[in-house]
């Protein structure tokens, strides 16, 4: 049977390179659609983290449900000791958080407020790479802020203005002090750029009146592969100690529920792939089938079962789709290979910068993974059997002395 389905696929080489071409055409679309999904969330997580709120994050509990300025973190140097501790986690980094009122000469503005170790938040998220105008800060004895772009438009402040912050302190005093704008910066987060100020931690206790405290400890997780091992690592060690430790889909919730409806349209991709595999499929088989009309009668008449014959085109369908697989594989995996590590730019694709969740994304990457290969081998092989299943029961239900008379 198997000899016989295989010399049958090479007697008529013209359908069956068009079948095995629709398919291999299915599975390439398919692997490189798939790659690309799999490639760009991933990219897409790991710079939205990286760049701004971490991979995971350690809070006082109820901080997270109603953030205020009393919930905080004592001894945050020792939780650093055992974030430094954990093998998955790269850098980390304290903060401070409060509202306020901004003002520079005489315009005022809403603002929040963002107490930053720089060394440590350099190393977390880069942020001295944000920076578009001055530095990040300097000596620990100079009161110094830096602006998110849009803030520092709404006051017309330049670098070296006094800004002056006003707030409320920990234990109920009113918080205000001047500062010498020494940087703007650009998270790529627009709505936060036109609200944010940073401080120097130490001078964002000071005014807030939490000498020693912080109010968020965020992790940076070696690789995305990473983070759920660090959260549970740090949820054993921290918790017991009454610390909230949450992932990112945990705090970014919105922006994960986003990115999940994203990944949904990998379905949309595998219909579309479903539909070309099964029309070119349909289409071979049922020309094969009225074609071979003979051949079906003949091999009935000498005695072939139904079945048997059923088993035939089914086992013809199947050795084309498995060529196509494995050359598809040859092709897509160098191909998601190289697309791997050449990014595409989305300039070149769109006139607009790609933005989600507040951040501007500038490249589309893909990546190499096992699922990427897998799905599209299943999709091809479950519409190639499930659209040949009408051709050949209508092959094993010929008629052979009809069949022999018409042919």
């Amino acid at each position: 049977m198997f000899k016989m389905a295989f010399r049958n696929i090479f007697r008529q080489k013209r359908r069956s390179f068009l079948t095995a071409l629709t398919m291999f055409g299915g599975f390439i679309l398919c692997a490189v659609a798939i790659g690309f999904m799999d490639g760009t969330f991933k990219s897409m997580v790991d710079t939205f983290a990286r760049s701004r709120l971490g991979h995971v994050q350690i809070h006082a509990q109820g901080y997270l449900d109603r953030p205020t300025l009393n919930k905080v973190i004592r001894d945050y140097r020792d939780i650093g000791r055992i974030v430094e501790e954990t093998p998955e986690a790269e850098a980390w980094a304290p903060r401070v958080y409060s509202a306020g009122l901004a003002s520079a000469g005489d315009r005022t503005d809403a603002c929040r407020i963002i107490g930053i170790d720089p060394t440590l938040e350099v190393q977390a998220t880069g942020f001295d790479k944000k920076i578009t105008k001055g530095r990040v800060f300097s000596s620990p004895a100079s009161r110094e802020i830096i602006l998110g772009q849009g803030l520092a438009r709404n006051l017309k402040a330049t670098l070296g203005s006094e800004v002056v912050l006003v707030s409320q302190g920990a234990d109920g005093s009113l918080a205000n002090d001047s500062y010498r704008l020494v940087g703007l910066v650009d998270t790529g987060d627009l709505a936060g750029d036109r609200t944010t100020a940073y401080l120097r931690l130490a001078d964002a206790q000071e005014l807030l009146a939490l000498e020693g405290k912080v109010h968020e400890v965020v992790v940076i997780a070696r690789s995305l592969d990473d983070v759920a091992s660090l959260n549970d690592a740090l949820r054993r060690k921290l918790e017991p100690a009454g610390l909230d430790v949450q992932s990112w889909q945990v705090f970014a919730k919105s922006f994960y529920l986003g990115m999940q409806a994203k990944l949904k349209g990998n379905g949309a991709i595998q219909l579309v792939v479903f539909i070309i595999v099964a029309i070119g499929v349909l289409n071979t088989a049922l020309m094969a089938v009225l074609e071979r009309r003979r051949e079906y009668g003949l091999l009935k008449a000498v005695g072939t079962r139904p079945r048997q014959v059923f088993a035939l085109i089914i086992l013809e369908i199947y050795l084309l789709a498995l060529m196509s697989i494995v050359l598809g594989i040859a092709v897509s995996l160098p191909l998601n290979c190289y697309l791997s590590q050449h990014q595409i730019s989305i300039g070149g694709m769109f006139s607009q910068q790609v933005t989600f969740g507040g951040m501007d994304f500038k490249t589309f990457t893909s990546e190499v993974n096992f699922r990427s290969f897998l799905i599209p081998a299943l999709t091809v092989f479950i519409s190639a059997f499930l659209i040949s299943l009408f051709p050949a029961i209508k092959a094993a239900r010929t008629d052979p002395a009809q069949s022999l008379r018409l042919h």
